[in-house]
């Protein structure tokens, strides 16, 4: 992993290098300002329904039963302020509605997708982040750090980049090419091929690869050292995937995995 100004580029053990820019602190204030507008209006809500209540209740109920509303109100907006990036960080992989609007997204420092372990830690810190007061330590730390990354983020082994979202598997399909194809040849995976072993880390790669080939150095080279070391990891033949066509089937490798998480990823193949 190295990193150039505000690039981040990392290696991953299929030989590929993918490049991320850094989200700097102006882009993240401008999420977390989205976000902090959010919760506020939520705990508005949440309080004036309360308050409404107590002020046109019928005369039947006690002061103890408003205590005890306003009280649980107390609680769930407690829990709105640490839940809500919690929530949709976990939901979002990454991102939340503030994030997802200026096009950030949260993920590990070699790359791969956050999990919600990691989630949980960045946001517990976020505390420590926050101190003195309005994110005093977070705001030094990421100053000082050159990937801009606050405490949370050095505790969770995460990083904030900008995100270069994928729609579907549309927006994944190989650009058509004559170097695709041999003699009208269709690229499809062999009968049995155990899709359902690719593991999650081999997916990233390859929607970094085809969401990101258009900008890649030699990137049907790149393609074929991809399906090679997923062949390999595998046990099978180098000689049961027709290589000239490795941009093709690592397409259609990703659409079969995802195809029964969302039914967005779906496609016709060259």
């Amino acid at each position: 992993m190295t990193n150039s100004s505000d690039l981040l580029k990392i290696d991953t053990p299929e030989n590929v290098t993918f490049d991320y820019e850094v989200a700097g602190i102006g882009s993240r204030f401008l999420a977390a300002l989205m976000d902090s507008t959010i919760i506020i209006l939520l705990q508005i809500i949440l309080l004036g329904t309360v308050a409404l209540f107590a002020s046109l209740s019928p005369e039947g109920v006690s002061e103890t039963i408003i205590g005890w509303m306003f009280a649980i109100a107390g609680i769930v907006s407690f829990i709105f302020i640490w839940g809500y990036y919690i929530f949709f960080e976990i939901l979002w992989n990454g991102q939340t509605p503030g994030k997802r609007r200026v096009g950030l997204r949260v993920i590990r420092v070699d790359g791969t997708p956050v999990s919600a372990s990691e989630v949980v830690i960045r946001n517990l810190v976020r505390i420590i982040d926050f101190m003195p007061f309005a994110y005093g330590v977070g705001v030094v730390t990421m100053f000082i750090n050159p990937n801009s990354r606050r405490v949370g983020d050095l505790a969770a082994g995460t990083l904030v980049v900008h995100d270069r979202a994928v729609k579907g598997l549309d927006d994944l399909s190989p650009v058509r090419s004559s170097s695709l194809k041999i003699s009208g040849e269709q690229a499809h995976l062999p009968e049995g091929f155990p899709v359902e072993r690719v593991s999650e880390h081999e997916l990233h790669v390859i929607e970094e690869y085809l969401s990101r080939r258009a900008t890649l150095a030699n990137a049907a080279t790149l393609a074929r050292h991809i399906l090679s070391a997923i062949l390999t990891r595998l046990n099978l033949p180098a000689d049961s995937v027709n290589f000239v066509h490795a941009e093709a089937i690592l397409a259609e490798i990703y659409g079969a995995r995802r195809s029964d998480t969302s039914d967005d990823i779906k496609g016709e193949l060259p």
